[in-house]
């Protein structure tokens, strides 16, 4: 019979692994979100899809931000 005590094959109880499981995806979430940040600003630094000019196009940030708006609206 299966009791409050029984561990899993990963060597967690019930409990453990639903503790674990919400710090793993707790971790993942602010890795993603760090991750989303970082892509952002690499992108306003150097846009992975340049401009019809090329990258010269887009020096400053007010026209990477002008020349991306078309593509996201």
């Amino acid at each position: 019979m299966a009791g409050p005590n029984d561990v899993s094959l990963s060597g967690l109880t019930e409990s453990e692994a639903q503790e674990f499981h919400k710090y793993f995806i707790q971790g993942f979430l602010i890795f993603t979100a760090i991750a989303i940040v970082a892509h952002i600003l690499v992108w306003m630094w150097r846009p992975w899809i340049p401009g019809p000019d090329g990258y010269a196009a887009l020096d400053g940030v007010s026209q990477t931000v002008s020349a991306l708006l078309p593509m996201v609206a």
